[in-house]
């Protein structure tokens, strides 16, 4: 089980380049991997802009898994910095909303292995 942690943390600090864009845009400060129950993973970068109009890397993650037909996903981590990162309450929403149940797990640290079931991070639950 460990492995596919660490494979996944790789993945992400892969990703995990911040850069500026354009004078609007920074992109990559955060990046985060998704792992499905068909056993593929997806990653995404943040996406900050002027006006609040971007996106966190772990709802960028979901997009590309969602874009690429799957819908039924079990792990997910965000990196920053190479340190892992809780997701933002919006992502807990949208994991909630996608996987209303206690399947999905969320890395909290590698060393050692430390997780959360996503409900527990999202107590009564509104849906």
């Amino acid at each position: 089980m460990e492995n596919i942690w660490q494979n996944m943390y790789d993945k992400a600090v892969k990703c995990n380049i911040a850069r500026e864009v354009s004078t609007s845009v920074y992109a990559g400060s955060v990046s985060a991997c998704v792992h499905t129950k068909k056993n593929n993973l997806y990653t995404g970068i943040s996406i900050d802009t002027a006006c609040s109009i971007g996106m966190c890397a772990e709802r960028n993650a979901l997009g590309t898994m969602l874009t690429n037909g799957e819908s039924s996903f079990d792990k997910v981590v965000a990196v920053k910095n190479g340190q892992i990162i809780p997701p933002c309450g919006v992502c807990r929403e949208l994991m909630m909303q996608l996987r209303q149940h206690n399947e999905v797990e969320i890395l909290v640290s590698l060393n050692p292995l430390i997780t959360y079931k996503l409900n527990c991070l999202m107590p009564h639950y509104w849906n």
